[in-house]
């Protein structure tokens, strides 16, 4: 199968870019060489590359600045999607496009998951814009796969994670102020590309949940993560009313799997499991790229 990974610069894209490429064909692919805010464009290399499926890891993910950056977070996150599903239709070509749990205003009383059937109502306009680009998707193409994460790490790009570990590594002394009243799943974009690899091999269509298994705080991530990282560090929990942002962030991010698992192809494990092999996986390089 030929794929084309758009977003290929980003934690999931080179995931996918890494992981896609042992069994298809993969052509990885982004700013400047297509711009999805732009048709013609998206229209231009699509029809060059012919891909049969297209992975779509590219977004305006920067929270905050979508709130005053509103033409190029809509142009982005709700055209370029829909410019991608105007084209993967017309050419036969599966789209599988990524969402977010921003969608959602996280106002259910964790941990209380949210299930694909919830009602979005996005507080943000991060989530606006991506809520429109689902919906743009659906609306423009047959063959399609949305898939909402939330909390994704990886050992590419910048990321929560890597941002606790630069900060104590840098500064042990320092007490770090970490949100406590926010809940999610810590999701490795690893393991969401073994997702993604699953179904390209099957038919599902529509809109699912992609997270890892049980839920934490920000805290409690943070805490575990640089446990097994063997890392010290001083850290005390805050609420988010004390770490103001321009952004709404949800207080509830803990998104169901149900499509998934009912379809008998769901690849996510616990949360914690994840990050144990995460740190196996790439401590040492962790490590050096924190302290350089």
């Amino acid at each position: 199968m030929k794929i084309v990974i758009i977003g290929a610069g980003g934690q999931l894209g080179s995931d996918c870019c890494y992981l896609l490429a042992t069994e298809h064909q993969t052509i990885g692919c982004d700013l400047p060489r297509i711009d999805i805010g732009n048709k013609a464009s998206v229209d231009a290399y699509l029809d060059e590359t012919r891909p049969n499926a297209i992975v779509n890891c590219a977004a305006y993910t920067a929270v905050d600045a979508c709130e005053t950056e509103l033409a190029l977070s809509w142009k982005i996150n709700a055209e370029g999607p829909k410019y991608l599903a105007q084209a993967a239709d017309r050419l036969g070509s599966r789209l599988i496009h990524i969402s977010t749990d921003y969608v959602f205003d996280g106002r259910k009383p964790a941990p209380q998951p949210y299930y694909e059937t919830d009602v979005p109502n996005p507080l943000s306009q991060y989530g606006r814009s991506k809520l429109a680009g689902e919906q743009a998707v659906a609306d423009n193409c047959a063959n399609h796969v949305i898939l909402r994460t939330a909390w994704l790490y990886s050992a590419y790009g910048k990321n929560f994670l890597k941002t606790i570990l630069k900060l104590s590594l840098s500064n042990p002394d320092r007490q770090l102020k970490v949100v406590d009243d926010q809940h999610g799943s810590l999701t490795w974009s690893l393991t969401l590309t073994q997702q993604i690899r699953r179904l390209l091999r099957s038919d599902l269509t529509g809109i699912m949940h992609a997270t890892s298994e049980e839920h934490s705080t920000w805290y409690g991530a943070a805490r575990y993560f640089l446990d097994a990282m063997g890392v010290a560090y001083r850290m005390r929990p805050c609420t988010t009313a004390e770490y103001p942002t321009p952004a709404h962030r949800p207080a509830n991010s803990i998104l169901e799997n149900k499509v998934l698992k009912d379809a008998g192809i769901a690849t996510f494990v616990s949360w914690q499991e994840d990050i144990d092999k995460f740190v196996t996986d790439n401590r040492d390089q962790l490590l050096a790229e924190a302290r350089s």
